[in-house]
């Protein structure tokens, strides 16, 4: 069989999408390569594709239990021989596992990197050939990333350890070119195809706001995507709590996770979401790596995350089906204190790691923070900026985030920055250090408990902007710090430093424009139904067959037809067996096993049955 032909029978798809059958033809070809690739681009389908075409077995390392189990699940849908092995698996699922693997009855196995050493594991090896190896979330091989997990560094001893090296396919949606080269050396791929496919994700909005009373803010988003399937990332187990009991005494349908749960109250929740029994949920970072659940239609950050590569993966976990999603920041001056307490005191696996790794992660930690600051408080183009920040050009104005659709107007704020500057420099003469809030209220002489008992009401500056609206003047600091001409410290307590971009602006001979908003950024909210040529009364229609069959095979409603491919139905309007062969994502398997149900629902709504 050829790729192209797996992907149409076991997928559903005629043709791969970017990026794709390159990193295919290379694998097949016995080469490793190295596939970043965002989320929602189909990674996965850069393996699977190969492994029902190499002789033996394909292992698939993955770092979490529901990545595993969401993957499997979704294979033996389309009547792929997929496994996994891990912890919570019985002792009766586990032996008969490995039996099914000896006896040459797996295509695909899934494992946490910490088990490949074991003594069962590696000598699986003896019953079958290892062909292939692809390792996900690859980006937490460098200390470098978001989310390093010591364990992945045994990856290699791994491979070593084989009666003869498989080929090595690393992917990742999140990676720098200091963490790509990590995953280079660490996995010792040779001669390895880099392909970067681009970062952007044209369908997602980028917003950040800076509300007052974030679970007001909260409130109106949830009211304008009435209806609509939407994660709620909190930065700690207690918000994350708080924030659902909020949310269920308003009378929203919402359950929650984080790790201090028990595994059986986290898989229900989990699971009640991914099946749409509830629509809303409130997480940690805990939730969601791997989570294939493509009609989640908005993501809020509750709190800024604590770092550029962590907030793009949590947030890219909206629209996977290419529907238009949401991806809505709530900032405040507070989450840089609570991120800077978090790193300090992340003691997450340190025990695997020396002194030294621990500082530099820390260190590495802050800088990410800091990059995380300048893209809250940008008055530019968000989308420029996330993509700008993995290395990848685009245009200035990207037409669909928060600073492009705000209505601002372009002003000489030279003047007002020479101030913000001056009162930081003043401060920092005094051997005074103060944060946004602080510097603010300084500027413009209000009386308050610190000012006070630093007296700060005898620097100069005080008091020389009270005629600034105060969350014009913080938005000008927060300018100044995104373009870095102002440096938050790291500490007890967030502080302002001048940096040496300061000083021409100080002196007169560098002019600063800002771009101010004229009032709060246009919103384009959602439709209550997906916006496609289709008929929607048909599109409702089949997704209640499909939660009927969902619901019967105990799967998400995604398994068994996302809703792209629900969409290509009500456009195509097929009533043959062929005719449904040739929506996207409709594989064979899936025709056999679902087709009927789905084509007699389209029969009976074109007869008004």
């Amino acid at each position: 069989m050829t790729p192209r032909k797996i992907l149409r029978d076991f997928f559903g798809y005629d043709k791969f999408r970017g990026g794709q059958e390159a990193l295919i033809t290379r694998i097949l070809q016995g080469g490793d390569v190295l596939g970043i690739m965002p989320t929602g681009a189909g990674k996965s389908i850069c393996y699977q594709v190969p492994a029902l075409m190499l002789p033996g077995m394909t292992v698939v390392v993955s770092p979490l239990i529901s990545l595993m189990q969401d993957q499997v699940t979704a294979l033996r849908e389309s009547g792929i021989a997929a496994a996994c092995l891990h912890g919570n698996l019985s002792t009766e699922e586990y032996f008969a596992t490995l039996d099914a693997i000896r006896a040459g009855q797996v295509c695909l196995l899934y494992a946490a990197p910490e088990r490949l050493l074991t003594d069962a594991f590696l000598s699986l090896a003896d019953y079958v050939q290892i062909s292939l190896v692809a390792v996900d979330e690859a980006h937490c091989l460098s200390q470098w990333g978001q989310d390093f997990r010591p364990h992945y560094l045994e990856i290699a001893d791994y491979l070593s350890r084989l009666p003869q090296r498989p080929v090595v396919a690393a992917f990742t949606a999140t990676a720098t070119a200091a963490v790509r080269e990590d995953i280079r050396r660490l996995l010792r791929l040779r001669d390895p195809l880099e392909l970067v496919t681009g970062f952007d994700r044209e369908n997602l909005r980028w917003i950040v706001e800076q509300p007052q009373k974030k679970y007001d803010a909260l409130l109106r988003i949830l009211r304008e995507h009435k209806g609509k399937s939407g994660i709620i990332y909190c930065l700690t187990r207690k918000l994350t709590d708080e924030v659902c009991e909020k949310l269920r005494k308003d009378g929203f349908s919402c359950v929650n996770y984080h790790a201090g749960l028990s595994p059986e109250v986290r898989a229900a929740n989990q699971d009640a979401f991914i099946r749409d029994e509830v629509p809303l949920i409130t997480a940690t970072n805990a939730f969601g790596m791997g989570i294939d659940k493509s009609n989640v239609s908005f993501v809020v950050h509750y709190n800024m995350p604590k770092s550029m590569e962590a907030y793009y993966q949590e947030a890219g976990r909206a629209g996977r089906d290419g529907m238009p999603a949401d991806c809505i920041l709530l900032y405040s001056a507070q989450d840089i204190r609570l991120n800077q307490f978090l790193i300090d005191r992340d003691d997450t696996e340190n025990d695997l790691m020396t002194p030294e790794q621990r500082a530099a992660v820390r260190e590495k930690d802050h800088a990410r923070l800091n990059a995380m600051v300048r893209y809250c408080t940008l008055t530019d183009c968000l989308r420029h900026y996330i993509l700008r920040y993995f290395g990848e050009e685009s245009p200035l104005h990207c037409g669909n985030c928060g600073s492009c659709l705000s209505d601002t107007e372009t002003v000489d704020a030279t003047v007002d920055a020479q101030k913000i500057l001056s009162c930081v420099y003043r401060m920092d003469q005094r051997g005074l250090h103060g944060g946004v809030r602080l510097v603010c209220d300084t500027l413009q002489a209000k009386e308050t408990a610190q000012t006070t008992k630093l007296r700060l009401s005898s620097l100069s500056t005080y008091g020389i902007m009270q005629e600034t609206p105060r969350k014009q003047l913080e938005q000008m600091v927060n300018i100044l710090i995104s373009r870095g001409y102002l440096h938050v410290a790291s500490g007890q307590f967030p502080t302002l430093e001048l940096t040496t971009k300061s000083h021409p602006v100080l002196r007169g001979r560098e002019t600063v424009e800002m771009a101010l908003p004229k009032h709060q950024p246009k919103k384009k909210t959602l439709d209550s139904v997906p916006d496609f040529a289709g008929d929607e009364a048909l599109f409702e229609r089949l997704k209640k067959v499909r939660s009927r069959l969902a619901a019967k095979e105990y799967v998400p409603a995604y398994i068994i037809f996302n809703n792209a491919t629900l969409q290509a139905m009500c456009e195509q309007m097929p009533l043959s067996a062929a005719e449904m062969l040739d929506v996207p994502g409709v594989s064979r398997h899936k025709m056999e096993k679902y087709g009927d149900a789905f084509l007699q629902a389209i029969r009976d709504y074109q007869t008004g049955s």
